[in-house]
Order: C-alpha cells, then structure tokens, then sequence
C-alpha cells in the first residue's frame, strides 16, 4: 500500500454551505476510516483548505474517494490535488 497526501480547497461560505451534505460526509469518511484507506483528514483552522492521508493502493483510488465524496459531488471542495506521499517519520 502507498501512501497518499490530499490538498484541496473550499467553497466560499463552506460552514453553511455545507449542512445539507455534512451528515453523508462524515459518515462516509467513518467508512473510509474503518476499511483503513483513510488515516485523517480535516479542514484548516480558517475552513479554507481541507488536508488528509490516504493509504491506498493507487492514486486513482483515491481519486475515486473523493470525487464520491458529497462535498465534491455538491461543490464545498472546489479543486483538490493529490500527490504520492513518503513518511520518513
């Protein structure tokens, strides 16, 4: 399994925008979590930038991940760039 970093960025007004989607997001990261493809993922302290780790076996996977997501299928992420990642630490 490779490792895998996520960058993205919000909408503008995502705190509010986001309520009709909040409860399929989380619990579809609750899922990613338990399956062990997730290791975390959270907004920025401003609610600008959304960061996460993915342990997957490829980047499309990934890709795939987050473009089922709600806040992308709705627009709350608006770009989002993934990268191979290697924890030296």
């Amino acid at each position: 399994m490779s490792k895998f970093i996520l960058w993205g960025n919000y909408c503008e007004n995502a705190l509010e925008k986001r309520q009709p989607y909040r409860k399929a997001h989380l619990d579809g990261l609750a899922k990613q979590k338990e399956s062990g493809v997730l290791v975390t993922l959270g907004p920025t302290e401003d609610n600008t930038q959304v960061f996460g780790i993915y342990e997957a076996e490829d980047e499309a996977t990934v890709r795939k991940l987050i473009e089922n997501d709600p806040y992308w299928q709705h627009g709350i992420w608006t770009e989002y760039e993934v990268k191979a990642w290697i924890q030296a630490f």
